[in-house]
């Protein structure tokens, strides 16, 4: 018998990966990067937030392997003797942390509300869409900025954890209208089905019906979306956090790190910013590429 990544190869979804190489190449640096993040405390060279462990005459050393005792830096250092290396591996982890439980709450709030208007309709669907029209009239990073700035200035001596979910709302405050739009345009064609009016005739309550049998004919839009809006909770991440309302300054994500490095720029220490943004650009491209393959995967007119 095959185990599951073998059948999953041999299916219509695996045969248009291993055709595609833009898709295996896109798959292969976002492990490489997600992986690097997630364990960074393995992987990476340095704790570069390891205060006892600084040296400030390590500061602003170009990228290459220089000597110093026992140290090499590859990357080059910071303005305070950090790693680049090691600072963009954890950087990075606390980006894909805040992008991917944004996106989350996103979908757990927009596929719930877009099933419930779509399959009960009525006046509850005419307020949720009302709703869903208020929050696409603000920019969403307009909305982030307000409600991160308002969480930072109402709990300034909140704990990490406090503020990095403030953050994760202000992300998905509008992140969610998109999920519901679409559940409900699917839900509006999945209702009038037959199976759906067996189930009714049959004494199905309406909540079952919708989760044991309209909510899974309704998730692959969904998981499309999904995809390509984590590069864009990332990025929205790092812009946040490089206007100085995102992660804290204790815990700097890529955005914190580009923010610090902007200062260095123009002064010859572009390594500072160049190599953190080159890993969000990495991130943001591979998971986006990867959405892009998936929605062609996924679409029976493509095949």
């Amino acid at each position: 018998m095959k185990n599951p990544l073998a059948r999953w190869l041999d299916s219509d979804v695996g045969y248009s990966f291993r055709t595609s190489p833009v898709a295996m190449l896109a798959a292969l640096i976002a492990f490489v990067c997600i992986f690097c993040a997630a364990f960074a405390g393995w992987v990476a060279p340095h704790n570069p937030f390891d205060l006892s462990a600084l040296e400030l005459s390590d500061a602003r050393l170009p990228p290459a392997w220089s000597e110093l005792g026992s140290t090499k830096y590859l990357l080059g250092t910071d303005d305070q003797g950090r790693d680049i290396l090691s600072a963009v591996m954890y950087g990075a982890r606390i980006s894909l942390v805040v992008g991917l439980a944004s996106v989350l709450l996103s979908v757990l709030v927009g596929v719930t509300l877009g099933l419930i208007s779509g399959f009960r309709g009525g006046w509850i669907d005419a307020v949720l869409m009302r709703l869903c029209d208020v929050m696409l009239s603000f920019p969403p990073i307009l909305i982030a900025l307000l409600i991160a700035g308002v969480g930072r200035a109402l709990f300034p001596n909140a704990h990490e954890s406090l503020a990095f979910g403030v953050l994760i709302i202000s992300i998905s405050l509008t992140g969610w209208v998109q999920y519901a739009r679409t559940v409900r345009g699917s839900t509006l064609v999945e209702r009038n089905k037959e199976y759906v009016q067996a189930a009714r005739v049959t004494g199905v309550s309406s909540w079952r019906i919708m989760v044991r049998h309209v909510l899974p004919n309704v998730l692959g839009p969904v998981l499309v979306l999904a995809t390509i809006q984590v590069a864009t909770a990332i990025i929205t991440e790092a812009t946040l956090s490089f206007l100085g309302v995102g992660a804290p300054p204790t815990s700097p994500s890529l955005g914190t790190l580009i923010r610090v490095g902007n200062d260095y720029l123009f002064s010859g220490e572009w390594w500072i910013t160049v190599f953190p943004g080159l890993m969000l650009v990495l991130i943001a491209l591979s998971v986006n590429l990867l959405g892009d393959w998936l929605r062609d995967a996924l679409n029976p007119r493509l095949r």
